[in-house]
């Protein structure tokens, strides 16, 4: 058997996500581009998103952020938008939800928009009188059932 001349295996490869932890400065947008929340993946290194200027656009993630930033619905992105294009844009940069809180409180955003916030339960036993109404009793109805299917 040949001997492996390599540095490692897969996930040698792939490659260490070391920035993960780092903070990196905010970045505001700039002439020719827009903040867009996603709104739906399409595949492909696509997707469509709602632009916080009204329009709804389908953006192709480039090949920087393809396999290194993964995007996902509701997630907020910064796009940069075409001169020959309306309804086309690429995606520069997704905002982690600090980010886009911060984003939110410098008055970036509209007000009405929701950041992928931590979903926090009403008070407990708000849920304890809600009835089912399909319990099954406890007698032989069971084998019927199943014959009946």
């Amino acid at each position: 058997m040949p001997k492996n001349k390599g540095k490692g295996g897969k996930n040698r490869r792939r490659g260490k996500n070391e920035n993960e932890t780092e903070k990196r400065e905010l970045v505001f947008k700039e002439d020719g581009q827009e903040y867009a929340q996603v709104t739906k993946m399409l595949g492909n290194g696509r997707l469509e998103a709602m632009c916080f200027d009204g329009s709804k656009r389908l953006c192709h993630i480039r090949g920087k952020l393809r396999k290194k930033v993964w995007i996902n619905q509701g997630d907020i992105i910064l796009i940069g938008l075409r001169d020959y294009q309306d309804a086309k844009a690429d995606v520069i940069l997704k905002y982690t939800p600090d980010e886009a809180r911060n984003l939110k409180t410098y008055g970036e955003f509209p007000e009405t928009v929701r950041i992928n916030e931590v979903v926090t339960f009403v008070d407990e036993g708000m849920d304890d009188d809600i009835e089912f109404g399909d319990e099954l009793s406890d007698e032989g109805d069971e084998g019927d059932m199943v014959d009946n299917i």
